[in-house]
């Protein structure tokens, strides 16, 4: 697919610069160094500048927000020479009602105390088509290795307390010397079509009216083409043959890399396993350039910026190829 890197979190040609992440001078030299950034990450919501929240608010490695991390910066590479890292200050408690924090899209914003009134705490799926290709993918790694870090702070192989190393792409245990690296889970998603329609599906607790194209993890020892049509048959009961590799996306939610297929559906009955979704259904391409043009009361588009928009709307256009 020719337009396939232009999907939001990809593309942009950083250079992560993985030759510096063992050396702990040159990372102390790069963090002291003008013009370095640091971006605060707080309980996965990074610190975002702007009026239009586009754009990443990075911080000096000495600003006294980082006094309340408790792990050290992760090196996240060079942006035009650069050094860029992230540092998660999750030991704050803002004063802010925090109900909507854990909701499918918070829309809640927390402000630092003594940052400019435009930096604020920001849910990623809220700004993310707001962002430029560099800013996108340097925000998607730190909170995906954020992440990993958050729920990883433990040895897998003895249980006792382990440390990042490596500037962050490491944790080392000093009691029984396993080394760790962060995990990313690989997750299929599938624009299945037949003829002229196209097999949506939504999840329960998905904001009314949503549909998406059908996803679900690859499992070990199961080949991509594999995984698409395991899980649309699971989910659907829809079997498909044929499938094509598309595009891929990594999707900070927490730590997943989609991978885009297109899959021909061989049957069309639709059964769904009501434990994996609510609802499928066929949609024609009239009926999904209405839904795109916002005039299907029924429902939504996918969300502007997640690798599923990004397949339909080539699918509409005829630029799969």
């Amino acid at each position: 697919m020719k337009l396939a890197e232009t999907v939001t979190f990809g593309g942009s040609g950083l250079d992560r610069a993985a030759h510096l992440r063992g050396d702990a001078a040159a990372l102390e030299t790069l963090l002291a160094k003008s013009g370095t950034g640091v971006l605060p990450l707080w309980r996965g919501k990074p610190l975002i500048a702007g009026e239009d929240r586009d754009r990443p608010a990075w911080q000096t490695a000495d600003h006294a927000i980082f006094a309340l991390a408790d792990e050290a910066p992760i090196f996240l590479g060079l942006d035009d020479g650069e050094a860029r890292f992230a540092r998660d200050i999750s030991n704050w408690e803002p004063d802010e009602n925090l109900e909507t924090l854990n909701q499918f899209l918070d829309p809640s914003e927390q402000r630092f105390p003594g940052l400019p009134e435009t930096e604020r705490f920001s849910e990623l799926r809220a700004i993310m088509t707001n962002l430029n290709v560099r800013d996108a993918e340097l925000i998607a790694t730190a909170k995906a290795i954020g992440s990993w870090h958050e729920t990883h702070g433990f040895c897998a192989r003895c249980g006792a307390k382990s440390r990042i190393s490596m500037a962050g792409w490491q944790r080392d245990c000093d009691t029984c010397g396993g080394h760790h690296f962060p995990r990313t889970d690989p997750v299929v998603i599938m624009l299945v079509t037949h003829g002229n329609s196209v097999l949506m599906g939504r999840s329960p607790g998905w904001p009314e009216g949503m549909y998406s194209c059908l996803a679900g993890f690859v499992e070990p020892g199961e080949t991509i083409e594999a995984a698409v049509r395991r899980e649309t048959f699971e989910e659907s009961g829809i079997e498909v043959g044929e499938v094509e590799y598309l595009s891929s996306q990594p999707w900070p939610f927490p730590a997943s890399l989609m991978f885009g297929c297109r899959g021909h559906a061989i049957t069309t009955k639709i059964t769904i396993d009501p434990d994996e979704i609510e609802d499928a259904i066929w949609v024609t391409r009239e009926e999904m350039m209405e839904t795109f043009a916002g005039n299907n009361p029924k429902m939504k588009p996918a969300r502007k910026g997640a690798i599923a928009h990004f397949l339909l709307l080539n699918w509409l256009q005829d630029t799969l190829d």
